[in-house]
């Protein structure tokens, strides 16, 4: 067992895989000499030196671009892009070619690229630094997406990343990137597109990802002080995802709330409600409930910004109007 921060696992698992694979590398703005804008590559450059770790213009199309054709020239490139709120620009890279290019070539050459980035509130970022646009990347048939929450994920997710065939975009939470864990670097990776359950209960399941884990755990903890008991599932992959653990939790308990920090409309949480809906619909006892962000940019305000998106308080006060609803009938 080692304890690390976030941000350290994520180091380790490039360093560790950049020595076992001569055809990884990582690409992206201030990655080499400097580090990274969040540390994660701190200290590579003198390691692998700068055909490893290559410091690129100010362009996300040219990263994303450059990528994809050395993935599909044999290469395992690791890009990464400053902040998630860029990743419009990438579109036609990610969403028309990365995403496509084994389709389009029947099979023959796919992608092996992993794009690492970055979302979420938390830093008073700004309305353009700030948001969860995992959504935008769940739609695109033909890109996987990761979103650790935990140290012991940052690190045995990045590593089960970087060993796909196909493109992987890899979210990590801003507010995550200090927290600090024991992790066993040895132990056996977990299944890609398994989620973990963190917490068993009979009351109710709360299903989310990536920094929502946290304040569903602190809602859960506070809930069974009062009697209820709520389940808490990290879904860790939101492509593949892991639809089974949802099921057995939701035939289970029979009610259901899904967290995201990521907007309310057309969002994660949208679907999976929608879905939980349609397969599930005989063993729930009340509709899903959805938590999740506001429909507004996010504000610099650290009030404002905070206010946007789920806390631990409106969730464990959403669980005790579930669980009254429950009581009441």
């Amino acid at each position: 067992m080692a304890e690390m921060t976030y941000r350290d696992a994520l180091k380790q698992a490039l360093r560790d895989a950049m020595t076992e694979d001569d055809s990884i590398f990582v690409m992206g703005e201030e990655v080499g000499r400097y580090g990274g804008a969040y540390g994660v590559t701190k200290g590579l450059y003198e390691e692998f030196g700068a055909d490893r770790l290559l410091d690129t213009p100010i362009s996300e199309p040219a990263i994303v671009g450059a990528a994809v054709g050395a993935a599909m020239s044999g290469m395992r490139p690791v890009a990464e892009l400053m902040y998630v709120d860029f990743i419009g620009m990438t579109m036609d890279q990610l969403g028309n070619q990365a995403a496509k290019i084994r389709y389009m070539f029947g099979g023959q050459i796919g992608v092996p690229m992993v794009l690492r980035t970055q979302g979420g509130t938390g830093r008073s970022a700004g309305a353009q630094h700030s948001q969860s646009l995992e959504a935008y990347v769940m739609h695109t048939p033909g890109l996987r997406l990761a979103m650790p929450a935990t140290v012991a994920d940052a690190y045995h997710l990045l590593r089960a990343a970087l060993r796909q065939p196909d493109p992987v975009v890899f979210i990590e939470h801003k507010s995550l990137y200090a927290m600090k864990e024991e992790v066993n670097l040895s132990a056996p990776v977990p299944e890609w597109g398994k989620a973990a359950v963190r917490r068993e209960g009979g009351d109710l399941v709360i299903v989310t990802y990536s920094r929502q884990v946290h304040y569903a755990m602190q809602a859960a903890q506070e809930l069974s002080k009062k009697g209820v008991e709520a389940a808490v599932i990290d879904l860790r992959t939101l492509n593949p995802l892991d639809f089974e653990t949802i099921r057995r939790h939701v035939e289970k308990t029979g009610r259901v709330m899904v967290v995201s920090e990521a907007a309310m409309t057309a969002g994660v949480a949208a679907e999976l409600s929608a879905r939980i809906h349609e397969e599930c619909f005989d063993y729930l006892a009340e509709p899903v409930v959805r938590v999740a962000g506001e429909d507004i940019p996010i504000s610099v305000s650290v009030d404002l910004e905070a206010n946007s998106v789920p806390t631990p308080g409106l969730i464990r006060d959403v669980a005790e109007r579930m669980v009254a609803v429950r009581s009441a009938a």
